[in-house]
């Protein structure tokens, strides 16, 4: 069974270790000074300047460093402001990474509906991983009614839109589903067309 991530998830372990030699009557040593949370690198910076200009593409891309700690210190809720920021522009990718910090409770509050919410906005947009995201929910029944037909058919359509790892979770849905069932959601698949829903305030 494939395990659904976040697209930009990387876990990074970093330590600091220092040794410090105490002359002979020095109790404390002196304290070291606060980390710097500077943006680092000039590919960062150059991104920092489109995000805040209003560039959907590099809002996104630096929500992807913050949830890295990838030139910025790691920070959960940085990278659902400048998720949320292009994902109200209609960025899919963005919207996708913002459904997946509410998934998880990272950043954002944990809320099943939340993340179908941004997932469906993705999936309007044809957004092959957004299509296996929805799949996911549909197959554990979060946020949604337990239904091994829609999840089998959200899998098939994020196979059909290139998401490789998309066929084996439809595959392992498919063991446990009859002919029947299996041939209604190849079917809905078939017919499937998004229906945009009017923009509305989210948090």
């Amino acid at each position: 069974m494939v395990r659904w991530q976040l697209p930009y998830i990387s876990i990074v372990f970093a330590g600091l270790a220092a040794v410090l030699s105490s002359p002979v009557g020095c109790t404390t040593p002196p304290p070291a000074p606060p980390p710097k949370p500077l943006i680092g690198g000039q590919e960062v910076s150059e991104i920092l300047k489109r995000a805040e200009a209003g560039n959907p593409d590099a809002q996104n891309q630096l929500g992807v460093f913050y949830s890295e700690g990838r030139g910025v210190p790691q920070n959960y809720l940085e990278a659902k402001d400048w998720f949320k920021k292009a994902a109200d522009q209609g960025h899919s990718d963005a919207q996708v990474n913002l459904g997946t910090l509410y998934s998880l409770g990272q950043g954002a509050t944990f809320s099943d509906q939340m993340a179908l919410f941004w997932f469906q906005k993705a999936a309007e947009q044809r957004n092959a991983l957004a299509f296996a995201k929805l799949g996911m929910m549909y197959e554990r029944g979060r946020g949604v009614s337990q239904s091994l037909i829609e999840a089998h058919m959200w899998y098939n359509l994020s196979a059909a839109y290139g998401e490789r790892r998309a066929a084996e979770s439809r595959n392992a849905v498919a063991t446990r589903m009859t002919s029947a069932q299996i041939t209604e959601a190849e079917e809905r698949a078939k017919k499937w067309n998004p229906r945009p829903r009017p923009s509305s305030q989210t948090p």
